[in-house]
């Protein structure tokens, strides 16, 4: 039997046409590009995740000579928050990816790591994490993780 996936999702073609949360965690997220580590790729992602309580954790991808024994800004983000927030639900995340210091003109999108890791935290919070996927341009917003990864692992 032949199935076909579709996802939804809304794009938008600037900032000002966010609503003012999404805005506001989209900029937290370039704000975290400061944070970015990346003398090798000199591709910087900045990542902000918004709990259930309104507190915004901050992450930045982390390179290292050892490859691959950095961190993407995501997974950073979020594990930073679970670890500083204990129990607290996870809202939102915004994502963005530079290089030299200019956002990229279209939206980069989570590693299968970080989707994996994200669905946890959405399976955890009993409802649909809102992702935001920022650009100098396009934003693209999802609700739920199987938006970007629709065979997630789940092992329970």
């Amino acid at each position: 039997m032949k199935k076909q996936l579709t996802i939804n999702y809304e794009e938008y073609a600037a900032q000002k046409e966010l609503p003012a949360a999404d805005r506001a965690l989209l900029n937290d997220a370039i704000d975290a590009l400061k944070g970015s580590y990346a003398p090798y790729s000199r591709f910087n992602v900045g990542a902000a995740v918004r709990l259930a309580d309104g507190t915004v954790v901050k992450g930045a991808n982390q390179e290292n000579a050892a490859f691959p024994s950095g961190l993407c800004a995501e997974r950073t983000a979020m594990f930073a928050a679970s670890a500083q927030h204990p129990g607290v639900p996870f809202e939102a995340i915004a994502v963005v990816c530079a290089r030299e210091g200019q956002l990229m003109a279209n939206p980069g999108s989570p590693c299968g790591a970080c989707r994996q890791v994200m669905a946890q935290y959405e399976r955890e919070a009993g409802k649909p994490l809102h992702i935001i996927l920022g650009s100098g341009a396009t934003i693209y917003t999802l609700d739920g993780v199987e938006s970007l990864m629709p065979f997630v692992f789940n092992d329970l």
